[in-house]
C-alpha cells in the first residue's frame, strides 16, 4: 500500500474515533498500535517501549504535576476575590474599567498557574455577576474572561511550554522568557480594545457611579492584595531567571508560594490539601496517558515514513518559507476546533519541528507562535475548553450561545497578535537572548 493511502487510512481512523467521543488516549494510542503491528509487527512494540523509558527519565516531567497543584490550590484560596476588589476600585471609574481590570487579573493568574482554566472559573463566578449587574454588556463580559483566561498558558509557567519543550528539546527556561513579553502584548492589545470600543458604545461597559469608586484611602489599602500574587510570582520566575532554580525546582518553589497564599488566607487545611491533590492526581493521570499514546503515535507515524511526505508537501508550498509557517498556524488553529491541545502538539511538533528549523527560524519564536494558537483553541467553539469552564458558572439565562458568539472578536485580536508576532520576531525572541 502507497504511504499516501497508508496517511489518509491513519489519520482518517484518527478522527473518525475522536468524533465518536472516544477519549484522546486511547484513540491515538490504540490507532497507532494497530498500524504499527500491520506495518512493522510485533517488534516494533519495543519502540514504543524505548520512547517511552527516555521520556519517563525527563526531570523536566516533575514540574508538570507541581504547577497542576500549585494552580489547584490558588484557585481555593481568596486571592482572585480580593484582587478584584482592587481592581474594581482602581479601574471602575473608567468606561469599561471593570472588563479592563479582569483582563489584568487573569494576566496575574496565568504568572502563577500555568493553566487555562483557574482564571475563567474564578473570574466567571467573581466578575461576572458583578459586571453584568453594573450593566456591562454579557458578550463583552464573557469575551474578556474566555480571552484572559487562555493566558495561562502563554504567561509563564505554563504545563504547554513545559511540554513544548519535552516535545522539540528546546530550554523551558528561554520558552518561559520568550512568554512574558507576547502575554503582555496581547494583554495591551485587548484592553485597547475594549477601552476603544467602550468609548465608540458607551452602554456597553458604563463607569460605576461616584458612590462606588471608593476613598484613595481605601484604594491604597486594597493595593495589598496584589502583594501575594507578586511573591507567588517572584518565586517562580524570579527564581529561574535569577539562576537560583531550574524550571522544574521554580514549580515547587510555587507550590510553596500557594501554600502560604493559602495560609494567610486561612484556607489551609486537610480538605484543601486532599482536594487539591485529588485533583492534580487526575489531571496528571490524564496527561501521562496522553504522552504514552504520543509516542505510540510517534512511532507508527514515522514506521510508515510519513513525516517526509508530509515535510515535502509543506515545502513545496508556492510563497517561500513564510507560507509554509502560516499553513502550519492554519492547520493548528482548525485543529484547535476540535482537539485537545495537547493532543494537538503531541501529533503535529514532531512533523512540523524539524521542518521549522530546516527553514531557518527560531523554535523558540515558534513555540509562541503554537502556544497562542493553543491559547486559541481553549476558546473556540465548539470545543474550547474555556467555553465549558464559563458555562459551568454562569447565570442561568447565559446560552451557549451566547458564549460563541462573544468570542468572535478577541479571537481575531489574538489572531493580530500572532501576526505581530510575525512581522516582529524579538517580541518573543528579546528576552531569551538578553537572559540566557
Amino acid at each position: 500500500m502507497s504511504i499516501e493511502m497508508l496517511t489518509v487510512l491513519f489519520f482518517g481512523s484518527l478522527l473518525f474515533f475522536l468524533v465518536l467521543g472516544l477519549p484522546l488516549a486511547f484513540v491515538l494510542g490504540g490507532v497507532s498500535v494497530v498500524f504499527l503491528y500491520f506495518t512493522w509487527g510485533f517488534d516494533s512494540f519495543y519502540l514504543v517501549a524505548t520512547q517511552i523509558w527516555s521520556t519517563m527519565g525527563s526531570f523536566t516531567l516533575v514540574a508538570i504535576p507541581l504547577f497542576v497543584f500549585m494552580a489547584m490550590i490558588l484557585e481555593r484560596t481568596g486571592v482572585a476575590r480580593d484582587l478584584y476588589r482592587m481592581m474594581h476600585l482602581w479601574f471602575g471609574g473608567v468606561r469599561g474599567g471593570l472588563a479592563i481590570g479582569t483582563l489584568m487579573i487573569c494576566a496575574i493568574f496565568a504568572a502563577m498557574v500555568g493553566i487555562s482554566g483557574a482564571a475563567v472559573v474564578a473570574m466567571g463566578t467573581i466578575a461576572l455577576p458583578a459586571m453584568l449587574e453594573r450593566g456591562y454588556d454579557k458578550k463583552m463580559v464573557l469575551g474578556v474572561i474566555n480571552t484572559g483566561g487562555g493566558w495561562g498558558v502563554l504567561i509563564p509557567p505554563s504545563i504547554l511550554m513545559i511540554l513544548y519543550s519535552l516535545i522539540t528539546g528546546v530550554s523551558v527556561g528561554k520558552m518561559f522568557a520568550a512568554g512574558i513579553l507576547p502575554g503582555i502584548m496581547l494583554m495591551v492589545l485587548t484592553s485597547a480594545y475594549v477601552l476603544i470600543r467602550c468609548y465608540l458604545q458607551p452602554h456597553l461597559a458604563p463607569d460605576l457611579p461616584k458612590e462606588e469608586r471608593g476613598t484613595w484611602s481605601e484604594k491604597f489599602a486594597a493595593l495589598r492584595s496584589v502583594l501575594l500574587p507578586i511573591m507567588v510570582v517572584f518565586m517562580v520566575l524570579g527564581s529561574i531567571i535569577g539562576g537560583i532554580t531550574t524550571p522544574t525546582e521554580a514549580a515547587a518553589m510555587g507550590v510553596l508560594g500557594s501554600l502560604i497564599s493559602a495560609a494567610v488566607y486561612r484556607s489551609l487545611n486537610l480538605e484543601l490539601l486532599r482536594d487539591a491533590s485529588v485533583r492534580t492526581f487526575k489531571l496528571t493521570g490524564m496527561i501521562m496517558w496522553i504522552l504514552f499514546a504520543a509516542h505510540a503515535f510517534s512511532a507508527a507515524y514515522q514506521s510508515m515514513g510519513a513525516q517526509p511526505m508530509i515535510a515535502d508537501m509543506l515545502q513545496s508550498i508556492p510563497g517561500g518559507p513564510w507560507a509554509v509557517i502560516i499553513t502550519m498556524m492554519l492547520i493548528v488553529f482548525l485543529l484547535g476546533m476540535v482537539l485537545d491541545p495537547v493532543g494537538i502538539m503531541l501529533i503535529t511538533l514532531p512533523v512540523f519541528t524539524p521542518i521549522v528549523s530546516s527553514m531557518g527560524f527560531d523554535p523558540i519564536w515558534f513555540g509562541i507562535l503554537f502556544v497562542i494558537n493553543m491559547e486559541i483553541g481553549y476558546m473556540t467553539p465548539p470545543f474550547g475548553f474555556n467555553l465549558f469552564y464559563l458555562k459551568g458558572v454562569v447565570p442561568p439565562g447565559i446560552t451557549m450561545s451566547d458564549i460563541y458568539r462573544s468570542v468572535i472578536p478577541f479571537v481575531i485580536i489574538q489572531i493580530v497578535g500572532i501576526g505581530c508576532l510575525m512581522v516582529f520576531p524579538d517580541i518573543a525572541t528579546y528576552l531569551p537572548e538578553l537572559l540566557f
